[in-house]
């Protein structure tokens, strides 16, 4: 991993492609808050797990001021599909050429199942109103995770 992102510092601005065929600019959230979270495969169990927390979670996250974000590698054709299969109805993100999860740190080295590999770091990063970094978790699990991340903003209903 080449960059760490730390509290305070400026959150890595971008214009990706969505799952539902239009394009989400980072700097159009500013003034919300924004919790980005960074995952390997759209389908997979680990990371649909993951997704739909985030999605049982959205209400409490959103009346709290958070906008919730998904960005991984997969196409905007396969992200459109988990979305549609999962419900969920909040932005997914395409970064195939892994330029932005490389800016966030969430793309890089990392151990699994014991063998060094390339490929996301399952990362998860609130960004405040005025695009800092609040908070950046790397290495995070899918299961459990957002009830922890509810937990560290104050976040109980």
């Amino acid at each position: 991993m080449s960059v760490t992102l730390a509290p305070g510092d400026t959150a890595p601005d971008f214009t990706l492609p969505t799952a539902t065929g239009g394009t989400l600019h980072l700097g159009d959230l500013r003034g919300k808050r924004v919790v980005l979270y960074a995952y390997p495969a759209a389908g997979t169990p680990g990371c649909t797990k993951q997704a739909c927390d985030f999605r049982d979670s959205l209400g409490s996250l959103t009346a709290h001021g958070y906008a919730v974000v998904g960005i991984s590698p997969d196409s905007p054709a396969k992200l459109a599909k988990f979305a549609e299969k999962e419900q969920l109805a909040f932005p997914l993100v395409s970064d195939q050429e892994k330029k932005v999860l490389d800016a966030y740190g969430a793309y890089g080295d990392k151990s699994l199942y014991g063998k060094l590999t390339r490929g996301v770091i399952r990362s998860t990063f609130v960004i405040d109103a005025d695009g800092k970094i609040e908070l950046a978790q790397y290495n995070v699990k899918a299961t459990g995770h957002v009830a922890r991340l509810r937990r560290i903003l104050g976040i109980d209903n």
